[in-house]
């Protein structure tokens, strides 16, 4: 008899158990279990990854299944632990969980919760074995008489576990005998949490977390037992061996649970899309590709294609509706199409990316607006009938209005069939050292100053010479077991959270087939399975994205049709042309604010790139990557680059012709996933399939060593192919370097058409882009005060924000030399809207609201001035400024108190606007302001007004140009005023501090010191230990490189 444990808690039942489940699978193989039944507690989350695994050591080892099951904590306090037989049992096992989810109100805290009772169970057990898991005071009779009436005599067990404790042998005999009283059978389980015995220590610290407690108080809730551990079989055969009839169950529940995980895909059924009566989901999809294709709606560019479309369009589309009839996807592309056609009806800009750029069918559809001809892409990249994969659309959204989107799918195929993906919340590096120490005692300051040590995501948590530099004691056992466990803790499930927008749809409910559970969002629900476990389930997905771009680009436009009277869109013929004035700004590096080319590194390529066409912008997206970076793509690239430029004839040697058609686009270095591909089944012979894991391990980004195992099979390849050694392992290395994160061509190809906008866009009319961008953030790299600065040094006008003249949004003003005075100047004009003859005196406005605008350096180009909007005012609410626009109306405010008595705001509102200086229009500065403000709380009513003393004016001492300087930054995180340093300038020119602006004129290799304010920091995973820093002082901007030596020596303050 060969024992199989049954009772398996992961670390998926979230801080509970210490083990992976690929971990506890492989361990359970190497011991030779033929089974493993994996139960987490109310969760099935981690099933699908360890069913993965257990193929996957079956075919490198010895044969191991899954037996998929879960643990039922019911709300009494009892546990069962159930297995479905069939794909029927599942179906109900899913049901059950999902309704014990659906009773979880995420508003009270009870966000992933299960509340689940006897009478649930009774209802959904049909097809399942159970087990009552006996709790520390033994067996109630209830309980049993629960199991019996539910499962029966032949599906109705009791676990019996040893468990380590006083009377051991009395308390199993007892078990086994209150089993057999109700007519359950015994059974033989480890109750395992982790997979080696070395994870005793973590798996009191998930313990301890858990119950937010150090593990020395956690009492009773401390596993007594060391012996939850995976044991080999033939010990848990020798442990019980008086009981050999629980023994022989344990075989039997294997032998009768027959259901895989794989058998969703037979059940699964994609909703079928409401089409024309008489129409079949394909003939609808092909009638509807073909009139998109032959009327012209794909692109404005087929207009010149005459009557009929090229012959490569025609075959390439027939190609591709042909294999979706042979897969049956048609309603899924139908589906897709019918949410781009929504958002487009509602004005929502949206893009698909990814794969999907290589479709035909996507293109004609207007799904994707990337030609795959013209940019000659790969469709088998994105569907292929050599790997049973089902499609995968990314399509971008405005990110404000995304949620639109996501609730018209929610309406149109209905919350039974519409669900988004999970995504696991794990451990990461800080907060692992932060909670393990609290975990083990140790002193708050000292577990901050730990976690303060790691930058970004590390698996490596904290090094020695992090504790060397907080002079920490290594040699505390304490402070070292912490930093142990602590890396063990790291990538452990935390909990589910939800996708961005990763929607799972079906034509019968989805709940029959994965729980699924409320989302902490109103209005959305959540499986329990991320994207990865959908699509081994053989589930179709699409992603709801929001691209914050988008949203810019759609304000843009707004802004260019009401301000300007152009009416323009991302396919409009003036985006799609190579507009020479738009490359020479790219070529120079001015792309701050623009979509993937705006950071520092891409800033630095650009002048070495010289992009001259859309494809050359491909590539650069793609480029400064850590994929090309690991891979030396870089630099050669870069010097064939230059030679072509050079000698424009100028031939590259290939290894072989197949070779050449592959590399040559892209000057004979692989730069896109798809490259690598198409070189592993030219060069190495590769079959498609086998090309297709080599994609999928190039995805997996995170694990450099996914593309590592291919090495050796990619250098045979190539040698029986007669390709030179050292051009193969020169390649090998480049794809290889795919493995930290290189891009597909066509993801390449439709960020750098929203990057070619963008850049179009600041080219041509950098007022719009600036408005836009300021209305859109947060987003992107840089904070509004760099954007606000880039906007001038281009030659507009930005106004300060003011209570008279700005809306909640920064907006476009006519050009006036009343700039500062606004609405109310204009009114006095008029005469109009005075109460008395003093409020109608002209008003002398200070210095700061009177000053003049920066020249024009394209003011003939008609740029309009911005005037900033109150949104950019820290911590003033929409609401309020919602109510102070609603009072305002036609009629301006004539002073503080009129303004606090007909908008009712909070007088903190009016404060927080006061410290912004938004209230130059009246003639006040911030300490006016401020004053007038705070005499509001005893002003007399208005009818006593005219009997009441006033108060003689006050004279305030104005504030210093350094000190409204601080107060802008500290009001609205920008000045219109001088830059901070220049009032250091002085003194940093005595200590012989150079400026920005004049370190290019400086000869290479001479120490020189900076200074400036930090704008951007960045230390990428592929620079390693590398720090960028990006300063600004008030002649520009430098970068700064920290190598590692550097960076550690001066942790603590960069």
């Amino acid at each position: 008899m060969i024992y199989s444990e049954l009772q398996v808690t992961t670390n998926f039942s979230f801080l509970r158990g210490a083990s992976h489940p690929e971990d506890l699978l492989s361990t359970a193989s190497m011991m030779g279990m033929p089974a493993l039944g994996v139960t987490d507690r109310n969760s099935v989350a981690g099933l699908v990854r360890a069913m993965v695994k257990a193929e996957e050591v079956s075919a490198q080892h010895a044969p191991i299944r899954l037996v998929a099951g879960c643990r039922l904590d019911l709300v009494t306090g009892a546990s069962v632990l159930v297995w479905p037989e069939d794909l029927a049992a599942w179906s109900r096992l899913t049901r059950l969980l999902t309704l014990g989810k659906s009773r979880a109100d995420p508003k009270k805290g009870e966000k992933g919760q299960c509340f689940l009772y006897w009478e649930d169970i009774a209802q959904y057990a049909d097809g399942m074995v159970g087990a009552l898991v006996p709790v520390m005071a033994g067996l109630q009779e209830g309980e049993l008489r629960w199991m019996a009436d539910i499962f029966g005599r032949k599906r109705g067990h009791v676990c019996l576990t040893h468990q380590r404790r006083p009377n051991e042998a009395m308390r199993l005999r007892q078990t086994v005998q209150d089993a057999c009283r109700f007519g359950l059978r015994p059974l033989a389980t480890g109750d395992v949490l982790y997979h080696h015995p070395d994870r005793r220590m973590l798996q009191d610290v998930v313990t301890a977390i858990r119950e937010k407690r150090t593990i020395d108080g956690l009492g009773l809730k401390r596993e007594r037992s060391a012996d939850r551990c995976l044991q080999p079989p033939e010990e848990m055969v020798r442990r019980f061996a008086v009981y050999p009839e629980a023994l022989a169950n344990v075989e039997a529940v294997v032998e009768r649970c027959t259901f895989s995980l794989r058998h969703l895909k037979d059940q699964y059924l994609y909703p079928e899309e409401v089409v024309m009566s008489g129409q079949s989901p394909q003939k609808a999809l092909e009638k509807l590709a073909w009139r998109a294709l032959n009327g012209r709606h794909a692109c404005p560019e087929q207009r010149r294609w005459g009557r009929r479309p090229p012959r490569a369009y025609r075959q390439l589309l027939t190609k591709e509706l042909r294999l979706v009839r042979k897969l049956n996807y048609a309603a899924y592309f139908l589906t897709v199409h019918s949410i781009v056609e929504y958002a487009q009806s509602q004005q929502i800009l949206c893009q698909g990316r990814g794969s999907a750029a290589n479709s035909m069918i996507c293109f004609v559809l207007g799904i994707t607006s990337i030609d795959p001809i013209q940019h000659q892409l790969l469709f088998e990249r994105f569907l292929s009938e050599n790997r049973a994969e089902p499609p995968d659309i990314d399509i971008d959204f405005e990110h404000e209005r995304r949620e639109e989107v996501i609730q018209w799918i929610y309406e149109t195929y209905g919350h039974e069939h519409a669900a988004l993906t999970a995504v696991i919340s794990r451990f990461r590096a800080r907060g692992a050292v932060r909670e393990v120490g609290k975990a083990l005692g140790l002193p708050e300051d000292m577990t901050a100053a730990l976690a303060g040590q790691v930058w970004g995501w590390s698996e490596e948590g904290v090094a020695d010479k992090h504790v060397d530099a907080l002079n920490l004691d290594r040699g505390d056992p304490r402070l070292a077991l912490t930093l142990e466990l602590a890396r063990e803790l790291i990538g452990t499930p935390r909990h589910l959270s939800q996708h961005p927008g990763g929607f799972v749809l079906t034509r019968d409910p989805l709940h029959h087939l994965v729980p699924i559970e409320p989302a902490a969002m109103p209005n959305r629900r959540v499986v329990e399975w991320e994207k990865e476990d959908i699509e081994e389930a053989g589930m179709m997905k699409v992603d709801i994205l929001g691209l914050g771009m988008l949203g810019c680009m759609r304000r843009a436009f707004d802004l260019l049709a009401v301000h300007k009277g152009l009416r323009l869109t991302l396919d409009c013929p003036e985006l799609q042309t190579d507009d020479p004035a738009t490359f020479a700004m790219i070529q120079k590096a001015d792309t701050l604010g623009t979509f993937q080319i705006e950071s520092r590194a891409q800033m630095a390529m650009l002048p070495r790139m010289k992009p001259e066409t859309f494809y050359d912008i491909a590539i650069q997206v793609a480029i400064v990557r850590p994929g090309p970076i690991q891979g030396d793509m870089v630099h050669p690239y870069l010097k064939r680059r230059e030679q072509r430029r050079r000698n424009p004839n100028i031939d590259f040697e290939y290894p072989s012709p197949k070779l050449k058609a592959v590399l040559e686009k892209t000057l004979g270095v692989p730069l896109f996933q798809e490259q690598a591909m198409r070189v592993a089944i030219e060069g190495a012979g590769f079959s498609p399939a086998r090309a297709d894991e080599l994609r999928k391990a190039m995805a997996t980004f995170k694990y450099t060593q996914g593309v590592g195992q291919f090495k050796e099979e990619l250098m045979a390849g190539m040698a029986r192919n007669g390709i030179d050694p050292e051009f193969a392992e020169k390649l090998v290395k480049q794809i290889e370097g795919f493995g930290s994160y290189g891009f597909p061509e066509s993801h390449a190809a439709s960020f750098a058409k929203i990057a070619y906008a963008s850049s179009w866009m600041k080219c041509h009319h950098p007022d719009v882009f600036c408005a836009a961008l300021l209305n859109a953030q947060p987003m992107g790299f840089y904070a509004p005060a760099q954007i606000v600065r880039d906007a001038r040094d281009h030659g507009v006008e930005i106004r300060p924000v003011c209570v008279n003249d700005s809306e909640w949004d920064t907006r476009l003003e006519s050009p006036s030399p009343l700039a500062g005075e606004g609405r109310l100047a204009r009114e006095r004009e008029r005469g109009e809207g005075c109460a008395d003859a003093e409020a109608a005196t002209p008003l002398t406005l200070p210095r700061a609201c009177a000053r003049a605008p920066l020249p024009f350096r394209r003011g003939e180009r008609g740029f309009l001035p911005l005037r900033l909007g109150m949104k950019i005012v820290h911590g003033l609410s929409e609401a309020d400024g919602a109510r102070i626009l609603a009072a305002r109306g036609e009629r301006p405010f004539r002073s503080v108190e009129d303004m606090w008595r007909r908008s009712g705001v909070p007088l903190a509102t009016l404060e927080k606007l006061a410290k912004a200086d938004a209230f130059q229009s009246l003639g006040l500065n911030r300490r006016q302001a401020l004053w007038a403000i705070r005499g509001l709380g005893e002003s007399p009513l208005p009818l006593l007004e005219a009997i009441e003393r006033r108060e003689e004016p006050v004279a305030l001492v104005p504030l210093t140009a350094g000190r409204e300087v601080v107060e802008d930054y500290r009001a609205t995180q920008l000045t219109l005023r001088q830059h901070p340093l220049f009032f250091l300038r002085d003194e940093l020119a005595r200590r012989r501090i150079v400026r920005c602006a004049d370190l290019g004129g400086i000869k290479d290799g001479r120490k020189v010191e900076v200074a400036g304010i930090i704008l951007v920091r960045q230390k990428p995973g592929s620079a390693k230990g590398v720090l960028f820093i990006t300063i600004e002082d008030e002649t520009g901007v430098a970068n700064i490189i920290l190598w590692p030596d550097r960076f550690e020596a001066q942790r603590t303050v960069v």
